[in-house]
């Protein structure tokens, strides 16, 4: 606490400290000269009080003695009771935020940060910071989130705190759709976590797959594997299940992406294991809630396994710092599984809890959600509530950007719209589909040589003589 002060006596607004110290001497019925006690001159005193000198760390403690107050206080505004009162306050932000109440722990965050205003108490203020950053994650307002964390990750210290500040930074990009941002934190970062020696932990290999899986949602699949295995072979030299795990669940969704169900199912596995032993609850949910995605895309789907992991998963994202995009898509998945098993009542309930939780602040999985709610009234021969539905969807996903996850659901909006007999509609999806994946229609040959002919100096190109 020394060092803290010494360094703070030397960094704080003098203008700060001047009228902190003429509040307590008013407040002890002290005159300046009183104040001064010999030590320094009655002007001394005055030029301090009107900010216009710093004293030094042993003058500040001799006045405060006889002020009857504590460095701290001068120093920061706030009483040793008062500090101690804000780090229990902390605590209950952090616990609220780790139970799943980012509410709650958002409004304890700026209660915090209100008290601690000027202070300069930067063992509360900055963990606080934190909180209230992972809290707007958590309540779904990603753009004041990724704010939030891309002024925390500007600056130092760069230790533990940072590190999980850029891997929240890139997965809040990720999630937004913002895939080239989310790779560049993590680039951004590699050079100063190996300056720092950070490069061995367990967070520093997550920042990696974080990135990875960035990589993958861009189209960059090979890149996103060779990340994943690279991640692999580390973990294990360093012996982090926690490592380990994130990498096995990074490859298995990839691998699940691509088809290759079997394999993406065994990895997803091998990672529950892996983070049962060390691993926080709200990794954990999100990972069954991916593991029974898996299941249900078997051949035939395993339904009611896939139920029973999703339940388990709904209760651990209850209890966790679960974001609102965690929760929607464990909803949609249920609604899934429930369909699946021939309950479409409940299965329309979850899907519209799903787009009830994501409709605000994520659109594709509202927009999936309306998709499934559309299929269950086309199953029930709710035909023209089915189209409306699917419409409302393809408003909802027309401002989605383009990425692997948005062409599949096009694709699938496609041939939901062609059994409901929207035919210009499906063609539609089907197109925004191939232009999610970046394919574009090359120019028919007759139009490619009409606009050739109407370049200034173009040579006349005569059509070819029919035999």
């Amino acid at each position: 606490m020394e060092t803290t002060l010494a360094e703070l006596v030397k960094s704080i607004d003098p203008a700060i400290l001047g009228r902190r110290l003429r509040v307590a001497r008013t407040a002890a019925g002290l005159t300046q000269t009183e104040a001064a006690g010999g030590d320094v001159s009655t002007a001394y005193i005055s030029r301090i009080e009107a900010g216009e000198r710093r004293p030094d760390l042993t003058l500040l403690g001799n006045l405060a003695a006889r002020l009857g107050t504590t460095v701290d206080e001068l120093l920061t505004g706030i009483s040793r009771d008062r500090r101690a009162e804000l780090m229990l306050e902390l605590d209950y932000a952090e616990l609220e935020l780790s139970s799943g109440n980012g509410g709650a722990a958002l409004a304890r965050a700026d209660s915090i940060l209100a008290a601690l205003a000027d202070a300069g108490v930067a063992e509360i203020e900055r963990p606080a910071r934190f909180v209230r950053a992972y809290a707007l994650e958590s309540t779904g307002d990603l753009d004041a989130a990724i704010a939030a964390f891309e002024t925390l990750t500007a600056l130092p210290p760069h230790d533990l705190a940072w590190v999980r500040g850029l891997i929240a930074l890139s997965r809040c990009y990720r999630e937004s759709g913002d895939f080239a941002m989310a790779i560049d934190v993590g680039e951004r970062a590699g050079t100063t976590i190996e300056e720092h020696g950070l490069s061995g932990l367990t967070e520093s290999m997550q920042l990696t797959l974080t990135v990875a899986a960035a990589y993958f949602e861009r189209g960059d699949a090979t890149h996103a594997i060779r990340l994943c295995k690279q991640t692999i072979t580390r973990a294990e030299e360093l012996g982090s299940a926690t490592a380990r795990g994130s990498a096995y669940w990074n490859a298995s969704m990839m691998a699940s992406r691509q088809g290759s169900i079997r394999e993406a199912l065994s990895m997803a596995r091998q990672a529950i294991d892996l983070f049962e032993q060390d691993s926080d609850t709200r990794n954990l949910a999100r990972l069954r809630t991916e593991l029974a995605n898996m299941q249900l895309r078997q051949d035939p789907p395993e339904a009611a396994e896939a139920k029973q992991t999703l339940e388990l998963a709904s209760r651990e994202l209850d209890w966790s710092s679960a974001s609102t995009l965690d929760k929607a898509e464990n909803q949609l998945a249920l609604a899934r599984a429930n369909l699946l098993l021939g309950d479409p009542v409940t299965a329309a309930e979850l899907a519209g809890s799903s787009y009830d939780i994501a409709m605000d602040q994520a659109p594709l999985a509202a927009s999936e959600a309306l998709v499934l709610q559309g299929q269950i009234a086309a199953i029930e021969d709710r035909t023209d509530e089915a189209r409306a539905t699917y419409r409302e969807a393809i408003l909802l996903l027309s401002g989605v950007g383009a990425d692997r996850r948005v062409a599949e659901l096009w694709f699938e909006l496609g041939g939901l719209l062609q059994d409901v007999g929207e035919i210009a509609a499906a063609l539609d999806a089907f197109r925004r589909s191939a232009a999610s994946t970046g394919i574009t229609p090359s120019i028919p040959l007759h139009q490619a040589m009409a606009r050739a002919q109407d370049r200034p100096g173009a040579r006349t190109l005569h059509a070819v003589p029919t035999m």
